[in-house]
């Protein structure tokens, strides 16, 4: 499953934060296959590979929700999901970057 989110009000300063807090990089969500960020005038974009809805809302709930509270991101996400067609990852791209 893919999930999009867009975040409007979020910032990198924030997201690196919350990141830091969660370390979803090291202890990666039960379910959450791949995650791509990134940054443009109009704020935070994600997009992620799960293995259900469900698995990242209990992520979301879990985990990522009080570090988003703590580091005081407002606002609420537009969030969607939309079935996995096809993933490719390129021989040797692995980890975080």
């Amino acid at each position: 499953m893919v999930m999009s989110m867009h975040w409007a009000e979020a910032t990198p300063e924030q997201y690196d934060t919350v990141r830091d807090a969660v370390q979803w990089e090291e202890v990666p969500g039960a379910g959450g296959q791949m995650h791509v960020a990134w940054f443009d005038a109009r704020g935070l974009h994600v997009t992620d590979v799960w293995e259900s809805p469900e698995a990242f809302e209990t992520f979301f709930a879990e985990r990522l929700a009080p570090a988003v509270q703590k580091a005081g991101i407002t606002g609420t996400p537009d969030t969607s999901f939309h079935p996995l067609h096809r993933r490719y990852i390129a021989p040797g791209v692995s980890g975080a970057a």
